[in-house]
């Protein structure tokens, strides 16, 4: 399997929401569209914790979600890695309690499509850092946040970010755009 990290981001580089620049449910028919075209090729959602636990405490009671997200994130293989939680209390999910790197290490060698993590910077750090990604989607909105974590890692002991290559890119009529990369050689 592929792994590819999708991250909503600001202009300015920042992924952490700190204000109300993103919301799940205000997204253009066309945004919608790419979002779900790029669902059905996901075996698996793989979520640090903290993500996790902001999906778990959302999606599952948007019962009128007319986009399908809902019931895209309720059905999907979910793994969420985490060394407190015991019991995730949402369907389909499997903890990753123990070195993660090498769980998905493990993923990727084994037979299927794309392995999707979203949000969940701490475990998108790691794994930019241990060369585990495959590709990285990047969805940015026409916002500058000032402040909040970047997609890179920006601490000094970070391995350098890899040099990537343009695979696709689009515009979408609410000003955000979606670029999406591969680490070149």
């Amino acid at each position: 399997m592929r792994i590819i990290i999708t991250q909503n981001i600001t202009l300015d580089g920042r992924v952490e929401m700190l204000d109300d620049w993103f919301d799940p449910q205000a997204q253009d028919e066309e945004l919608s569209a790419e979002l779900m075209r790029q669902s059905a090729n996901e075996d698996v959602l793989l979520l640090g914790r903290q993500t996790f636990e902001d999906f778990r405490g959302y999606w599952p009671d948007q019962t009128d979600d007319t986009t399908g997200v809902a019931e895209h994130l309720n059905q999907v293989d979910k793994r969420v890695v985490s060394s407190t939680l015991t019991e995730p209390g949402w369907q389909n999910t499997q903890i990753i309690s123990s070195d993660p790197m090498q769980a998905v290490a493990a993923l990727r060698e084994e037979p299927g499509r794309d392995v999707i993590v979203t949000g969940s910077i701490t475990l998108a750090h790691e794994l930019i850092s241990e060369g585990l990604v495959d590709e990285y989607r990047m969805f940015t909105y026409p916002v500058w946040q000032g402040r909040g974590r970047g997609f890179f890692h920006d601490g000094a002991h970070s391995a350098r970010p890899p040099r990537l290559r343009l695979i696709d890119a689009k515009a979408f009529p609410s000003g955000i755009t979606y670029s999406a990369y591969e680490p070149s050689a």
